[in-house]
C-alpha cells in the first residue's frame, strides 16, 4: 500500500470519527426541554461572574 494511501484512510477515518462526536454533542444538545434551558440560563445568571485578575483572597 503506498503512502498516500494510508494518509488518505487516516484523514478519512479523522472525518468520521469528527462526525460522531458533532452528532453526539447535538443529541445532548436537543435532549434539554425548554423549561430545562430556561433553568440552567436562570442559574447561570444567578451565579456571581468570576473576579478580574484570578482569585481574591
Amino acid at each position: 500500500m503506498r503512502w498516500w494511501k494510508t494518509v488518505g484512510l487516516a484523514g478519512l477515518v479523522g472525518v468520521a470519527a469528527t462526525g460522531a462526536v458533532i452528532a453526539r454533542q447535538e443529541r445532548r444538545r436537543r435532549a434539554y426541554t425548554p423549561d430545562e434551558i430556561r433553568e440552567r440560563l436562570h442559574a447561570r445568571l444567578a451565579t456571581p461572574p468570576p473576579a478580574p485578575g484570578g482569585e481574591a483572597d
